[in-house]
């Protein structure tokens, strides 16, 4: 007995269902939500740092909170400052607020105010004081799990006055320099 063909409309329905059933690629990582802080160091050791929330606003970009846990953190006086550290026995690494008002804005091709919301400075054990030369600006980059920070060296003496223009990141990419891995004791910051 011969059948007689699907008619189109079928075809359209089967196609529709085998769609339905398939798995769904995962999405792009987004600006939205909080996430979590990790510190990634070169023995392989991984430090919560604490987490960020995203919030969307028109246009595209999102608004930013950081929160940092102060339990992950020590307290450090270096240079008649405290400092909220964390000792990797190797490298001192400390936060170091930006100090000035920003917008606390992103956007997923810019995350500058993000960036220096992350300034760290770096110190060995055996040195005495802070030395602010010795900064580090992690450099973020977005990818599916979600933002991935390599360590740059800055001068942080930079910002110890003012900059001229409050709306504008004074560490642009001329101010950084590429560190080589592995040579830092923090080799990466992730927010996922």
């Amino acid at each position: 007995m011969l059948r007689s063909p699907i008619h189109p409309r079928r075809w359209r329905c089967i196609a529709w269902c085998l769609l339905a059933a398939m798995p769904i690629a995962a999405l792009p990582w987004e600006l939205e939500g909080t996430k979590t802080i990790t510190a990634h160091a070169r023995d392989g050791r991984r430090v919560v740092l604490g987490s960020v929330r995203f919030a969307p606003l028109a246009g595209g970009s999102a608004s930013f909170t950081l929160a940092l846990d102060p339990a992950r953190f020590t307290d450090h006086f270096l240079s008649m400052k405290e400092f909220k550290c964390i000792d990797g026995q190797v490298e001192l690494v400390c936060h170091v607020p930006y100090p000035y008002a920003q917008p606390r804005t992103v956007t997923s091709k810019d995350l500058a105010w993000l960036e220096h919301d992350l300034l760290f400075l770096y110190k060995l054990p055996n040195e005495f004081g802070a030395k602010l030369w010795n900064g580090l600006y992690f450099r973020f980059e977005t990818t599916e799990q979600g933002l991935w920070g390599r360590p740059q060296a800055i001068d942080l003496n930079r910002i110890s006055a003012p900059p001229e223009r409050l709306d504008v990141p004074p560490f642009r990419p001329a101010l950084r320099d590429d560190i080589a891995p592995g040579t830092r004791w923090i080799e990466s910051l992730t927010i996922e």
